[in-house]
């Protein structure tokens, strides 16, 4: 009984984030100029100190960690030259972490310097091969390109071939901005909304790329709740049916299309965490949408306002607000997750 029960309480972070000080020392001598963002995540302990964040992860029994490195990107770190050495240091250190810990931190999902297409592919090999990464963080641009893009997409038809998840992370700056007689984004809009938007639009474009007719027992694990596509349902599904109608004759290229099933169909393929900020509303849209099965923990910890508890605890507390089944609850909290990668102690 008590083996069933401790069972029961297991929670795998399926989306959190890690600075090991070997990558982060590394990036920051390759920036030409300091990263606002960056370095206020290298000023969180429970980031970049293994034993701080140890010690978070104690508050809650039964949790656990796959490790992947927080934003921003490696492209944003560090130029196509020198990308590819840092990837190879932040998942040597990823590696490293779940070799120190293994019990605490049950794999990493490796990241790919996506602005040397060639030397990805390499490295997602190594990653899987040789370091055994369970999956491939990705972002929903590259420098501002999508990832359909003729030079990017055979990166993402590679990690497809090697039979591991992809893990779609968000990422759009300031500089962004929402309106054209601006510089810049305000209110932070370009996170609060942006990022949402972001996952939507690299979901939208993955389908229409025709990624599921080809892989489609791909799984693409997508951040907060799958952004704003749960929200999206009728738009997505007989809104989508009028494809190519809403355009003049003289666009019909950015319309045009091979995808064999209906576009609803292939949004219900993507997989979405529990990164709601303790949002109950937003998780039980997304499993609705996407389906009980593919719905998997993740928190965003450690960029809560107390730096590493407040969103676990928050997460957590929203899953209970749903009041799930025993069963449910356990397949959210890990099982679901279990079942798509292979973890020990399964």
């Amino acid at each position: 009984m008590k083996e069933r029960e401790s069972k029961e309480r297991e929670s795998i972070d399926a989306f959190c984030h890690c600075l090991p000080p070997k990558f982060f020392e590394a990036a920051n001598a390759t920036l030409v100029k300091p990263l606002r963002m960056f370095q206020r995540a290298q000023r969180m302990p429970a980031m970049v100190d293994i034993d701080a964040r140890l010690r978070v992860m104690d508050q809650f029994p039964g949790y656990a960690q796959l490790l992947s490195l927080a934003s921003p990107t490696l492209e944003t770190l560090a130029p196509p030259d020198k990308s590819p050495e840092l990837a190879r240091i932040g998942n040597d250190c990823l590696a490293q972490w779940v070799q120190l810990q293994p019990d605490r931190f049950l794999g990493f999902i490796a990241s790919l310097p996506m602005n040397h297409p060639e030397a990805a592919m390499a490295e997602a090999d190594r990653a899987v091969s040789q370091l055994g990464a369970v999956g491939i963080q990705l972002y929903t641009n590259v420098a501002g390109h999508p990832l359909d893009r003729p030079d990017l997409y055979p990166v993402v038809e590679h990690i497809a071939s090697l039979g591991c998840p992809i893990w779609l992370h968000p990422i759009r700056k300031m500089t962004v901005a929402d309106y054209e007689d601006e510089p810049v984004s305000k209110f932070d809009l370009w996170w609060a909304f942006g990022w949402p938007y972001e996952t939507s639009l690299a979901m939208g474009r993955l389908v229409f790329a025709g990624l599921f007719d080809r892989w489609p027992d791909q799984i693409v694990i997508t951040h907060h709740c799958g952004g704003t596509v749960p929200l999206a349902e009728g738009r997505l599904a007989s809104g989508l049916e009028l494809l190519g109608t809403r355009n003049p004759p003289q666009w019909a290229d950015a319309v045009r299309t091979d995808l064999e099933e209906r576009p609803i169909d292939a949004f219900r393929r993507f997989y979405a965490d529990t990164a709601s900020f303790g949002s109950a509303a937003a998780i039980r849209c997304a499993e609705a949408f996407f389906g009980q099965d593919q719905m998997l923990f993740g928190t965003d910890m450690p960029f809560d306002p107390e730096q590493g508890p407040g969103y676990i605890r928050d997460t957590l507390q929203a899953i209970d607000a749903l009041e799930l089944n025993e069963t449910r609850r356990a397949a959210m909290l890990s099982g679901n997750l279990r079942r798509i990668v292979d973890l020990p102690g399964g």
